[in-house]
């Protein structure tokens, strides 16, 4: 059975700045389940202007992308988390970044694999145990 892949945010931004993107075709051609949290929709809203200034794209290609990006993702309400995997989730991450704790709680939750870039994420989560990522080095 084929895990379920988590997405966070800095994967999503890469995935709609450039009409070339290697994350998007990436993520399109997926032969797994991606999903990522709602709160991925108020990431997006709040850092717009800053994906649109280092984007080598025109706001409307941006949108483009996106919509095809968000056909492929499956969004998760954070409401229908446990308590349990959210508490969880925010002892792993409060001393590395708390605003990652609904991508680890959702990877708890599903029992999934978390596909971050975020190196110091990463490592401070090895540090504390956590292991579940995505290698995106195994997607052509």
């Amino acid at each position: 059975m084929l895990k379920k892949v988590i997405i966070d945010h800095n994967v999503h931004f890469s995935a709609i700045y450039t009409q070339d993107s290697l994350t998007r075709q990436k993520l399109m051609t997926a032969p797994f389940p991606v999903y990522t949290p709602n709160y991925l929709i108020l990431e997006l809203f709040k850092h717009r202007q800053r994906i649109v200034s280092r984007s080598k794209a025109s706001e409307e290609e941006i949108l483009s992308y996106l919509d095809k990006v968000i056909q492929k993702v499956h969004f998760f309400n954070e409401e229908l988390m446990s308590i349990e995997k959210f508490v969880e989730a925010y002892h792993l991450c409060r001393e590395v970044d708390e605003n990652d704790t609904t991508y680890v709680a959702l990877t708890l939750e599903m029992d999934g694999l978390l596909w971050t870039r975020d190196e110091e994420l990463k490592n401070g989560l090895r540090q504390k145990g956590f292991d579940n990522f995505f290698d995106e080095s195994s997607l052509p």
